[in-house]
């Protein structure tokens, strides 16, 4: 299963229905993004697609000698503009697939609006979901929703202190510290940063380094960059390059765009690493989530308290952080008989951080607390065997930074052994699971986490003849949970 894949067929085999000519691809806000995580715009220009609209533009032109190619969303406003399109259409023939079912009358009412006779297909391809990763999707919705009990789902209370962790991957770090919003980064509040560079895309489809690093964690990612800069430095033409003779520009002018592709890639990773490295550094990130993982996956109060108490002094802790270390402290010791959360909580308003944010570390004991989660997130390590290998380039970051692994792993891992405990989760069909399963859709109803995409890809790298797909609501940075 690969979820990029399923949605670049989708839209592939809608441009090959439409047949050869120019074509318009008209789309709806939520399609666009989906389309956009796929298909660069330089990839869709070469299957002749050479306008991309908006269905709810009140300002295109009428071009008659394009064909369009609508996907949308099958949407109240969506099916009623596409009524109105039908009624004045601006092309001279629409191809119409939706993202999901759509009712018979609704498909009534668009053949009564086709008077003119210009609607040559509708069909309906699922591809309504957002494709992060290929083995990770998100539907970017805000809060939670209600789903029927289908496939495996699970609810993110059960384990609501993964999204609190700081997670050392490129990716991961990426969403956590500058956002990632459909594979795009806002940088233009970066000190001194380019104009072309203010926003950047990070897609492995067409980014190479990015492909193959982003898992690694972010030790790694230093040395990979210097890497990346040394080749590029090989590659670089040295001064005037002469151009003498007709051969001469024609190599020239074809490792031209090759040179300018890795010039762009050089850039837009140093820059994006820098900006990761300044922040870890400003943040004073590397010792805040040292305490996070003790948190999280060793049972040392006396020594957990004081150590946060101590970060909750140090000025150059910023709020958010502050607060998600009480919050994880709160959901791991809340019934500790020498809690010291009421001296934490004064620690926090003595920083001055806001009623809103301190209102949020009771609010997640009650989402996430032992009172409501289904299981016992946290197992007792002992300390002195975590050995804290931690070299200049954050090497061992491997070791100190990522002893959680979260909920999820264990019980993906039950279930490909077939120990799922039905009372837990119940399913349908024969009345044991006696095989392994091949296929595994896993939905998480309140947002999945990059950390529980890497645990997916781990496992579908390790565990031969089971393929795993993640999908979550959305897909949580600690700002956004």
């Amino acid at each position: 299963m690969n979820v990029t894949l399923a949605v670049k067929q989708y839209v592939t085999r809608m441009i090959e229905d439409s047949g050869p000519g120019m074509k318009v691809l008209l789309m709806d806000k939520d399609t666009t993004s989906i389309v956009s995580m796929v298909y660069t715009q330089s990839e869709i220009l070469q299957k002749e697609v050479y306008l991309l609209e908006r269905i709810d533009s009140q300002n295109r032109d009428n071009m008659k000698h394009l064909k369009a190619i609508c996907y949308l969303r099958p949407t109240k406003e969506n099916v009623e503009s596409l009524i109105q399109e039908l009624r004045r259409p601006k092309y001279s023939v629409y191809f119409i697939y939706f993202s999901n079912v759509i009712s018979k009358s609704e498909i009534k009412a668009l053949a009564e609006a086709d008077e003119q006779e210009v609607v040559a297909e509708i069909q309906e391809f699922y591809g309504d979901f957002i494709a992060v990763n290929p083995h990770l999707f998100s539907l970017n919705l805000q809060g939670c929703v209600v789903f029927p009990p289908l496939l495996l789902i699970l609810d993110r209370s059960d384990d609501a202190i993964t999204p609190l962790l700081n997670q050392w991957t490129y990716q991961a770090m990426v969403h956590e510290l500058l956002g990632l919003n459909n594979n795009r980064i806002d940088l233009s509040r970066v000190p001194g940063i380019s104009k072309d560079l203010r926003e950047v895309v990070l897609s492995a489809d067409n980014d190479d380094f990015y492909a193959n690093n982003l898992y690694l964690n972010f030790g790694e990612i230093g040395t990979n960059i210097k890497n990346l800069m040394e080749d590029f430095q090989k590659k670089k033409p040295k001064g005037q390059q002469r151009l003498e003779s007709i051969s001469d520009m024609k190599a020239f002018v074809d490792s031209y765009p090759q040179f300018k592709k890795m010039s762009g890639a050089v850039s837009k990773h140093v820059t994006v690493v820098g900006e990761l490295s300044r922040l870890v550094a400003e943040r004073q990130l590397m010792e805040v989530s040292e305490v996070e993982q003790e948190l999280a996956c060793q049972n040392d109060h006396s020594s957990a308290q004081q150590k946060v108490r101590r970060l909750l002094r140090l000025p150059g802790v910023c709020e958010l952080d502050a607060v998600r270390l009480v919050m994880l402290y709160a959901l791991r010791y809340e019934r500790h008989s020498n809690s010291a959360l009421p001296a934490m909580m004064e620690e926090l308003a003595k920083r001055g951080v806001s009623e809103k944010y301190r209102k949020m570390v009771h609010s997640v004991v009650e989402y996430g607390g032992k009172r409501v989660r289904g299981s016992d997130l946290v197992t007792a390590t002992d300390a002195v065997a975590i050995t804290k290998q931690f070299l200049k380039g954050l090497k061992g970051v491997e070791n100190v930074y990522t002893q959680h692994q979260p909920l999820l792993q264990d019980t993906l891992d039950q279930l490909v052994k077939g120990k799922l405990r039905d009372a837990q989760f119940p399913y349908l069909g024969a009345s044991s699971l006696r095989d392994r399963p091949q296929d595994v859709l896993v939905f998480v109803v309140g947002g999945a986490t990059y950390e529980e995409a890497l645990c997916v890809y781990n496992l579908n790298r390790s565990v031969p003849g089971v393929r795993i797909v993640l999908g979550g609501t959305t897909v949580h940075s600690t700002k956004r949970y």
